[in-house]
């Protein structure tokens, strides 16, 4: 029976995987993401609600044109509210919209931390 490496390090094999010959030459596409800002606020804001029992459940999408934060108040097919980040209406109505079940635009905007408050009205904007 061995013991450990006397240097500390231990002896691992790094194995790569290679991609299928068709999809090498394919270029990779573009995501949208929120950034780690971005996602602290939005989980705060979601922290605090499953703290209250509001809401249990959420699901991230990144797509090549937006991201999306939904959020559910129990397993069921429809999220209770969606945040999405659209980098195309950056210089519109602003990025970051948080829509309702129904698809209702709730409040949309180029600040992240003042859409958000749609959510949380007791929620403090820090500048």
């Amino acid at each position: 029976m061995q013991g450990p490496p006397k240097d500390n390090q231990a002896n691992l094999a790094l194995v790569h995987v290679g991609e299928p010959a068709a999809q090498q030459n394919r270029p990779v596409q573009p995501i949208v993401a929120f950034d780690r800002r971005e996602l602290m606020q939005i989980l705060a804001v979601y922290g605090r609600k499953v703290g209250s029992g509001e809401w249990r459940d959420y699901a991230m999408d990144f797509l090549k044109d937006r991201a999306l934060f939904s959020i559910y108040a129990r397993v069921s097919e429809r999220p209770l509210f969606v945040v999405e980040k659209n980098p195309k209406l950056r210089n519109k109505q602003g990025q970051f919209m948080v829509t309702n079940q129904q698809g209702r635009i709730l409040k949309r905007g180029h600040d992240l931390a003042q859409v958000l408050r749609v959510l949380d009205p007791d929620l403090m904007v820090v500048g």
